[in-house]
């Protein structure tokens, strides 16, 4: 069996929500950080949280003192009203969401901000960026 390439339907036409639609609109409502000024916001006691599965965050590492909270939970654990919410969470500490590239952090930290996380935002370029500028990155050993 032959696989058939993805594509892009074209019976369909894109609506207002189509993804890049989405993406442009979260991404208007944040101030995006470089690898540089989220360590800045960190150093002085922001939350930097990871939300890349575990899978890559052992082939590729982390970022020191971030916190881990996994795509599936992300909502409940930054409600700053919510009963599962992290530790030390209010809505006017700085929180800069991470992920591989910085697509699916810039929807999270919109959500955040939606929460009441005044200071939501995300790392452009995600990860790689911050690995990619020489900043800090633990791994794991097996």
């Amino acid at each position: 069996m032959t696989a058939i390439p993805a594509q892009r339907r074209t019976d369909v036409a894109p609506g207002p929500f189509g993804i890049d639609h989405l993406l442009a609109e979260s991404r208007e409502k944040l101030t995006r950080v470089s690898p540089q000024e989220a360590l800045a916001l960190q150093q002085a006691g922001g939350l930097i949280i990871d939300i890349r599965p575990q899978s890559d965050r052992l082939a590729e590492g982390e970022i020191p003192g971030a916190l881990t909270v996994e795509r599936i939970v992300l909502e409940w654990r930054l409600d700053p009203s919510g009963g599962h919410r992290l530790d030390g969470l209010h809505p006017d500490r700085p929180v800069v969401l991470v992920c591989n590239e910085g697509y699916a952090s810039s929807l999270a930290a919109a959500q955040a901000k939606g929460l009441g996380l005044r200071r939501a935002t995300d790392l452009a370029g995600g990860f790689r960026a911050w690995k990619a500028a020489g900043l800090p990155v633990t791994t794991t050993v097996s």
